[in-house]
C-alpha cells in the first residue's frame, strides 16, 4: 500500500464515503395530518352564512391551544343548517391540532381566547368585536 501515491489513497476513500452517502435512504417524509384537509371541509360545510336576524347566528371554537382551549372562534348560521357536520368537522379539526402539537413539542402562551359570540350584519353572520379589556380589568365608564 506504501507504492499507491497519497492523492490516489485519498480520492479512492473518497469514492468510497460518496458511494456509502449514495446509497443512504432520506429519512421517511412525515405522515401528512389531516388539518388543512379538515379546515378545508370546514369552510366548505360553512360557506352558507345568511341570516334573518341574530337569532340565527352563532359562534364555535376552532382549533385547539395547547394549554387547551380554542385558537380561535368561527362564526356560523342555522338559517339553512343545524351545524351537525360543522360542529363534527370542528371536533375532528381539534382533535387533529392537538395531536399535531403534542407530536411537534408545541408550546402555547396558555392565554385565553374569549368566545365573541355572533351577530347577523347585513344579512351574513359576522362575530362579534374582541373586547380591547382584559378579563378581570376595570373598564371605565
Amino acid at each position: 500500500m506504501n507504492n499507491i501515491p497519497h492523492s490516489l489513497r485519498l480520492a479512492a476513500a473518497s469514492l468510497l464515503i460518496l458511494t456509502a452517502c449514495a446509497g443512504a435512504r432520506s429519512p421517511a417524509p412525515e405522515a401528512e395530518s389531516p388539518v388543512v384537509a379538515l379546515w378545508q371541509q370546514i369552510k366548505s360545510a360553512n360557506a352558507d352564512l345568511q341570516c334573518d336576524n341574530s337569532s340565527q347566528c352563532h359562534s364555535i371554537g376552532i382549533g385547539a391551544k395547547a394549554c387547551g382551549g380554542p385558537e380561535n372562534y368561527l362564526a356560523w348560521s342555522s338559517k339553512n343548517s343545524d351545524g351537525a357536520q360543522l360542529k363534527a368537522l370542528v371536533a375532528q379539526h381539534s382533535a387533529a391540532r392537538r395531536e399535531d402539537d403534542q407530536r411537534k413539542g408545541m408550546m402555547s402562551t396558555c392565554s385565553v381566547v374569549s368566545d365573541p359570540g355572533a351577530s347577523c350584519r347585513a344579512g351574513v353572520c359576522t362575530l362579534n368585536p374582541q373586547s380591547a379589556v382584559n378579563p378581570g380589568q376595570p373598564t371605565s365608564k
